[in-house]
């Protein structure tokens, strides 16, 4: 199969498509989103903007374009507070998809968090904070080709955070790369608000804009916690560029080194933690078995 181009068995509902690999989407990668965002503002803003007391993210430069996989700052909850952190972005994909794969380049985006494979993840001690700028949503443009369009709360790009949930895995993310035990994370979608609908019609990431939405994110019970998986009102986000990879002209950087700890190699895939065959099941009880296509 070509490069960006879906099986003819995917749904158009439930299907996702990442870095030009296509991915026939099965319930939980339901309605994801384009897989490109950005966070150009520095630490020192993030620290500001979530008080948090430690910042064990060296030197971070400005990320004008973060890709699948690659690394990123996140705001989790600590031993002694509030942390910001790298991860790789994208969380264990469920056990059913790995199925005769030897990676597991992970789940960016989590729509349908009843599946039990999201919902270990859902307490505050796995939630966290994603900083960004701006983010991307494919277009589809005349003749079929696709077009990143940017979105962000303003022209002049002020700092939000995604509602995102993190783990610490092992696994084999990418064969070159061998195993490695890292902090994963991906975040929370959900309906489109309107200027998102006009362009990707499936979905929208869950936003948080205030301090109270960010406190109750990382800390609040699910019951309350959950309302944040919300589209921001109407009128909430502005078009800010179009058809550019990357929101800036900084040098991509990809800080998944950073999040990484190398591991012998073993069997693959590895993974830590027991999935249970639970997961291996969709919605209905019956078990799924999607077919996952490479370039």
């Amino acid at each position: 199969m070509a490069r960006g181009r879906l099986a003819p068995e995917a749904n158009d509902s439930c299907r996702t498509l990442s870095l030009g690999r296509a991915f026939p989407c099965p319930t939980c990668y339901r309605g994801a989103m384009c897989n490109l965002y950005s966070v150009t503002k520095g630490q020192q803003a993030i620290l500001a903007a979530t008080r948090a007391m430690t910042d064990r993210t060296g030197n971070l430069p400005p990320l004008p374009g973060i890709f699948p996989d690659y690394g990123a700052p996140i705001v989790r909850n600590g031993p002694d507070g509030k942390e910001l952190v790298l991860a790789r972005w994208g969380m264990p994909s469920p056990v059913f998809a790995l199925k005769g794969k030897k990676t597991d380049p992970g789940v960016t985006n989590i729509r349908n968090v009843g599946s039990p494979h999201w919902r270990r993840w859902l307490g505050p001690e796995s939630r966290c904070l994603v900083p960004f700028t701006s983010f991307s949503e494919n277009e589809l443009a005349p003749g079929g080709s696709k077009q990143p369009i940017w979105f962000a709360l303003s022209d002049d790009r002020p700092l939000a955070f995604f509602a995102g949930i993190w783990t610490r895995w092992t696994s084999v993310r990418k064969i070159r790369e061998s195993e490695v035990a890292a902090d994963l994370f991906g975040f929370l979608t959900t309906e489109p608000n309107a200027e998102i609908a006009t362009v990707h019609p499936q979905a929208m990431p869950a936003i948080l804009t205030t301090e109270e939405e960010r406190e109750a994110w990382l800390r609040a019970p699910w019951s309350e916690a959950s309302a944040l998986q919300r589209p921001l009102p109407n009128g909430s986000l502005s078009i800010v560029l179009r058809g550019e990879k990357q929101d800036g002209t900084m040098e991509l950087v990809n800080l998944a080194a950073a999040a990484s700890v190398e591991r012998a190699a073993s069997p693959l895939p590895l993974l830590e933690g027991d999935p249970g065959s639970s997961e291996r099941r969709g919605d209905d009880g019956e078990q799924k078995e999607p077919i996952l296509t490479t370039p």
